[in-house]
């Protein structure tokens, strides 16, 4: 049913940006005055078509569904001395280059528009997000060293306004990136009580950030959590052996206090095979009951890694918020969201072209079929913000300088206007099949780390 469902979610997601990136060039053609011959979801064979419209523009689905294409009357591609001259004028090259652009842009400025009504209408909703309230620093960590404390809330980094976890984690990305340039994150916090403080987490530990893994649990800052209380316990593992029940809260373990679930995990998972002492309360009595969590090996970097497991469900969820916007305000954020995503998008691509930046960090098909999956599994807000991050993705890729994408004819149209001449056949020739070779290369490089990260 998983498998079904991701598929779905799938489909749906890819052929809907999709088909509003090929409507911007359509509609922006047609608004120019140019003939549209096909337009087409999906490439290769066409499998389905009609025709509509006062051009009789074939619509179709073709076999291979990632892509599309909207094909016009276009003179490189077709013999057009016999058509009228009616027709002629409405003809690709014979438009202004201003024209050309427009059409070109038109795509990639759809799937941006479309992240931001997206975003706009998630703001106005509301979105229900875990609170910037953190959880005592793990002991080294650069939180616990910048003197953050448990039950601190941020507020702020680097100026910028945090109003729940999604806000905190995109923050601490925009400062990763910045820090190359040594530049670290101040991080403005409430403390209960307390009133406000400021800390700063320094350059070199951004820097040092897998930024495709968790990047605020590898800094120190984790999710204020509720204290462990169990919920189903698996008869067939060590806690239920050692007499843990439903119900039960976890107080300390080997006398040190348990602060909250994230505490009570991590301390199990670093106890395989060696024997801890729980204090428990049941029923408002306190108990004592020794468990020696079980052996698992799980992934971890190069090797797996032997972590401790005791088989019970921990209930409780941290402190919840719903962030609401009105409407301005609302299309404000996702203007800035849109624009902040876009700019980290090619700054991304830019330290992987620097080597700063895994080029592990490219994800295919596989990967974005799976994430459609687990968004759709949450619920309808994650779905749609996944597919709002897609969208963005989408639009910022097709502008990337590289032949056969919409940023390499714009940069043929910008060479036009600068030399008031259109760049020669031969020029587009080459420069088309070293295109198709890098995105061939891009997509292998991809599928291969997909393949990588299910194995």
């Amino acid at each position: 049913m998983n498998l079904l469902q991701t598929l779905v979610a799938f489909v749906v997601a890819l052929g809907t940006l999709i088909v509003i990136h090929e409507l911007g060039h359509y509609l922006v053609a047609r608004w120019c005055g140019v003939k549209v011959l096909r337009f087409s979801v999906g490439m290769g064979r066409i499998v389905w078509s009609r025709r509509f419209g006062p051009d009789q523009t074939e619509w179709a689905i073709s076999a291979l569904p990632l892509g599309g294409y909207v094909k016009m009357l276009d003179a490189r591609d077709q013999d057009v001395a016999s058509l009228p001259e009616a027709d002629l004028r409405r003809e690709f090259t014979r438009q202004s280059v201003w024209k050309r652009i427009a059409i070109v842009a038109a795509g990639p400025l759809a799937n941006f528009l479309l992240a931001i009504l997206l975003y706009a209408g998630l703001y106005m909703h509301g979105i229900e997000e875990p609170a910037s309230r953190l959880a005592q620093p793990a002991q080294g960590t650069a939180a616990q060293l910048a003197g953050f404390k448990r039950d601190d809330t941020v507020v702020a980094i680097n100026g910028n306004a945090v109003a729940g976890w999604s806000d905190l984690r995109w923050q601490v990305i925009r400062a990763a990136v910045d820090a190359k340039d040594g530049q670290g994150a101040r991080i403005e916090v409430q403390r209960p009580g307390r009133g406000r403080f400021t800390f700063t987490l320094p350059a070199e530990a951004l820097t040092k950030l897998d930024l495709d893994g968790d990047v605020t649990t590898a800094l120190g800052l984790s999710i204020a959590l509720p204290p462990p209380v169990l919920g189903k316990v698996d008869p067939r593992g060590a806690g239920a052996r050692a007499g843990l029940r439903t119900g039960d809260t976890i107080v300390a373990m080997d006398g040190v206090p348990v602060q909250d679930i994230g505490a009570f995990t991590g301390a199990v998972r670093a106890a395989p095979g060696r024997e801890i002492v729980l204090d428990v309360l049941r029923d408002g009595r306190p108990l004592r009951l020794p468990v020696t969590p079980e052996g698992d090996n799980v992934k971890g970097g190069k090797a797996p890694v032997t972590v401790g497991k005791i088989k019970v469900e921990l209930l409780g969820r941290p402190d919840m918020i719903v962030v609401t916007d009105g409407p301005v305000r609302a299309t404000t954020k996702a203007v800035r969201k849109v624009w902040d995503t876009s700019v980290l998008t090619v700054r991304m691509i830019g330290r992987m072209l620097t080597g700063d930046v895994s080029w592990k960090n490219v994800t295919g098909p596989i990967t974005i079929a799976d994430y459609a999956g687990q968004s759709s599994r949450i619920g309808l807000a994650s779905y749609l913000t996944f597919m709002a991050v897609v969208s963005i993705s989408l639009g910022v890729m097709n502008l990337l300088p590289i032949p056969v994408l919409d940023g390499g004819h714009l940069l043929y149209y910008s060479l036009e206007v600068l030399t008031g001449r259109p760049v020669s056949e031969r020029f587009g020739e080459i420069a088309q099949r070293l295109g198709v070779g890098l995105l061939v290369t891009l997509m292998a490089l991809a599928v291969f780390n997909d393949v990588a990260r299910l194995m």
